[in-house]
């Protein structure tokens, strides 16, 4: 941790009086709205401690935790057509994730193509700092993940080509608590949990 991230946490400590959460202000000076940062809610409903819940319409994810509370945080989720609701399990965790777009996502954008091998992680590259990857139930990778941005904008907005984003500093915070093996559920477009 350099000075800076230091101080951005350290400040973001003192304004939300929540240990963990940083800023999310980056060089280009966005500064993330004070509803998409992070926060510990009571929640309507009991859901089990240790899972993940995306509502789509809100653009709130949610890890449970007991009690009927929850840390909520802002996602960007999938485009219109690529949000895909259901339920996954994590099935592996990677820190600056390398990063290969399906050939769907190709098509869709043919400068992708250039990155048809892979693309190393790093401060350029679109999973960001930390990548939660969902499996379906029986094991296999769904190319889903829940990811990192190094684009601050694009949190709250229907954007990706069907993961999950959250700025920097709240996915790091996130990988820290979810273990391989977590629960997610992925809400369609009008449902919440009952």
């Amino acid at each position: 941790m350099d000075r800076r991230q230091f101080m951005q946490g350290a400040a973001a400590f003192g304004a939300l009086g929540v240990a963990g959460f940083g800023s999310g202000a980056r060089a280009d000076a966005y500064q993330l709205p004070e509803s998409f940062q992070p926060k510990e809610v009571r929640l309507r409903v009991k859901l089990p401690p240790g899972e993940l819940h995306l509502i789509a319409d809100t653009f709130k994810l949610y890890w449970t935790l007991e009690n009927r509370r929850a840390i909520r945080y802002t996602a960007g989720i999938g485009r219109p057509g690529l949000y895909h609701p259901g339920e996954y399990t994590v099935g592996r965790k990677a820190k600056w994730p390398s990063w290969t777009p399906t050939p769907a996502m190709i098509a869709r954008n043919p400068a992708y193509a250039q990155w048809a091998d892979g693309m190393p992680g790093g401060p350029n590259n679109p999973l960001g700092a930390r990548a939660l990857y969902l499996y379906n139930a029986r094991g296999h990778d769904t190319y889903l993940r829940i990811h990192g941005t190094n684009l601050p904008r694009t949190i709250g907005t229907r954007v990706s080509n069907g993961c999950a984003r959250l700025i920097n500093p709240h996915i790091e915070e996130l990988y820290e608590r979810v273990p391989v093996g977590t629960r997610v559920v992925l809400y369609a477009p009008g449902v919440r949990p009952a």
